[in-house]
């Protein structure tokens, strides 16, 4: 009988964790689908763009909340060095609460949405802020639902553009899986400075490596998400800082909350979170593929098993670096590898959600913690 990420589907949909495996096994399949669909209609994007990110003068904000911020995060510096305009993440909750530290009425602006659902009070209240305060603004949507509020409001206006992710992507579970991971594609390929053959061609073989690399690592990050630890502690440098915030996230909900998880970078955590690791506490580092990046991250990892403070210690990254959980990657940057890198820690929360007994595709069944975040009042 097929197994469906160490478990029988049954086994899944009995704890309540179906649709958030299957929603983590179906990335490669999503990211070729993703590759297809904008390659299929390459002119549209490039019409809506032209020459845009070619002008000095002109900023990106790339936005969104929670998960949806750190996917700007990890596209922002890679993007920002390949063009004259400048580029930046600026996370929706801090640009509506300081509007006036992130837009400036002198600059062309063009804001750049990511949403699963388009439906969050942050998104909508972001697109009607920017088009108040920077009349001439401009809007790009990446999203995953044809029928969220975001795409639906943004229809037919010449300063719009929507791109709609591959169905399936609008993640049923409560945490963002194939949302997310098909978002970070799509920034990286809409607004690379490649060639968009060259992009989608990435995709593809990351979406091969993807495939390849849930096999092999499920069964080993199954037994480190069984182990006890009460502290998770994940780390990353340059782009994969946002990973490690993703990651960590992704720990505290699908755990709702009963596994402390922290994110920092591999030199920052000498600077006081190492206080909070000790016997109970499980350190993952993503390694960059990057040799110069690595050294600091090795002395770190060396530091931590020669002092024996951790419970554990995993690197994840490129075989290159001799990782506990690796790949063998291409030459690549480490914002195009951090969707690999993903699936290691989407599938360590998969299991350790099922390892305390809860339900991962709503591990908040009291309603504290919702799909869709609610409560939030926009205010003028």
């Amino acid at each position: 009988m097929t197994t469906l990420l160490q478990f029988q589907p049954e086994e899944w949909l009995r704890i309540g964790g179906l649709h958030t495996a299957e929603e983590i096994a179906q990335q490669p399949r999503l990211w070729r689908a993703l590759a297809a669909g904008l390659g299929a209609d390459p002119a549209r994007i490039a019409g809506f763009l032209g020459d845009w990110l070619s002008k000095p003068g002109h900023r990106v904000l790339l936005t969104g909340a929670g998960s949806s911020a750190f996917i700007g995060e990890i596209c922002a510096d890679e993007l920002n060095m390949a063009w004259p305009a400048q580029i930046r993440a600026v996370a929706t909750t801090s640009l509506l609460t300081h509007p006036e530290a992130y837009l400036d009425p002198r600059a062309p602006t063009m804001l750049v949405s990511f949403a699963r659902s388009g439906n969050s009070p942050e998104s909508l209240g972001a697109v009607e802020l920017v088009r108040r305060m920077l009349p001439g603004a401009r809007f790009l949507n990446i999203t995953c639902n044809a029928a969220g509020a975001l795409a639906r409001q943004c229809a037919g206006r010449d300063d719009s553009l929507t791109v709609l992710m591959p169905d399936g992507s609008c993640d049923r579970g409560f945490a963002m899986t194939s949302s997310f991971s098909c978002m970070v594609l799509a920034a990286l390929a809409i607004l690379s400075a490649d060639a968009i053959g060259a992009a989608l061609a990435r995709i593809g073989q990351l979406a091969d490596l993807a495939e390849a690399s849930l096999k092999k690592w499920v069964a080993p990050v199954a037994a480190l998400a069984a182990r006890p630890d009460q502290r998770i502690v994940y780390l990353g440098s340059g782009p994969l800082e946002a990973l490690a915030k993703e990651a960590a996230l992704k720990v505290l909900e699908l755990s709702g909350g009963r596994a402390l998880a922290l994110a920092n970078t591999a030199l920052g955590l000498r600077h006081g979170p190492k206080s909070a690791v000790n016997a109970d506490t499980l350190v993952l580092l993503f390694f960059s593929n990057q040799p110069s990046a690595r050294r600091y991250e090795q002395d770190l990892i060396d530091e931590l098993r020669r002092d024996r403070i951790a419970g554990g210690c995993i690197a994840i990254g490129p075989d290159a670096a001799d990782a506990d959980l690796g790949a063998d990657v291409p030459a690549c940057s480490d914002a195009w590898l951090s969707v690999l890198w993903l699936l290691a820690a989407q599938l360590f929360s998969l299991h350790k959600s099922a390892a305390l007994g809860l339900t991962p595709d709503n591990p908040f069944p009291d309603g504290t913690v919702n799909r869709v975040v609610q409560g939030v009042t926009i205010y003028d």
